[in-house]
């Protein structure tokens, strides 16, 4: 049975009442189309999208960086750094961190943070959310998934990327994106974003987006570079995990791209923003670097 399938109750509710609904299925041959229309539904939310709550997605096992979020920056975990930040964030009416590892969930609650035990066989950090928010049972309207490995996150991100779902209806994701800095432009880390000039979001790759005709970075273009928040309608990120895997998504190996794919809208707000996450082992000194900067213990 699928972690994350969309409860008894929501469907219930969602088969009354005279709103619109959006059908949204890959066509991956006319079986697989027919299957996903009839059973990937999504109710346009009606109303103003007031609670929110911040889940920290952690786990142990990385291929790039094994036990990534007890990694110590100056002296705390990294995940400890994080859980910090988030809870400076006005807009948040609660936070934890979802892990499916007892060695994070000690060190959590060590420091005072509420966590919620996930499976293991979540397979990103959407779907680990997604399984903390059916756990919690309690109601909100939206979900922000928060990376553990963001310990330089700025509480007004979090805010304005609330902000931005309660002000696009017809979003059901939001993120944000801040300047590319031209030694990241080849770094594959480093996710890329364009968004069109209404502010949703158009592509993302690990690739250098817009590329041009001479196959170099163009000094004068204003790249974006996506940072990793997200936030989700709470009712949509119930039935995210059950879409259908992409082809663009596989082949980039990112998961909003499986957004997008499907046909959902997401919203996209520009801030300054000069850090960025812990990717690897060598990124622990840059942040650091940055914390010793700007004074912050």
């Amino acid at each position: 049975m699928p972690i994350c399938a969309p409860s008894s109750d929501s469907s219930a509710s969602s088969a009354s009442g005279g709103r619109g609904w959006i059908v949204h299925g890959l066509a991956l041959g006319a079986a697989a189309a027919a299957a996903a229309a009839a059973a990937y539904l999504y109710r346009r939310p009606s109303g103003f999208r007031s609670r929110a709550v911040g889940i920290i997605p952690a786990r142990f096992a990385s291929s790039r960086f094994e036990g990534k979020p007890l990694a110590h920056i100056l002296g705390k975990p990294m995940i400890q750094r994080t859980w910090e930040r988030v809870m400076l964030a006005s807009s948040l009416d609660h936070v934890v961190v979802a892990t499916d590892d007892e060695r994070i969930a000690d060190c959590c609650r060590g420091f005072g943070a509420d966590v919620i035990m996930t499976s293991e066989s979540c397979r990103n950090g959407s779907e680990r959310c997604c399984e903390a928010l059916q756990k919690l049972g309690k109601r909100y309207d939206i979900v922000v998934n928060i990376q553990g490995d963001e310990p330089l996150i700025e509480p007004e991100i979090i805010d304005g990327v609330v902000m931005a779902l309660q002000q696009a209806p017809d979003a059901v994701f939001s993120t944000a994106v801040t300047s590319l800095k031209p030694e990241d432009a080849s770094d594959t880390n480093r996710v890329k974003c364009v968004v069109d000039n209404q502010g949703y979001a158009i592509y993302f790759s690990r690739g250098l987006i817009p590329s041009n005709k001479s196959g170099k970075v163009n000094p004068k273009y204003p790249y974006l570079l996506h940072l990793g928040i997200s936030g989700f309608d709470s009712k949509f990120l119930m039935i995210y995990p059950e879409l259908p895997l992409t082809p663009l998504q596989l082949e980039e190996d990112l998961e909003q791209l499986k957004v997008l794919e499907n046909g959902y809208r997401m919203k996209v707000i520009k801030v300054d923003h000069d850090a960025h996450g812990v990717d690897a082992p060598e990124d622990v000194e840059k942040i650091e670097e940055l914390m010793r900067a700007r004074n912050i213990q």
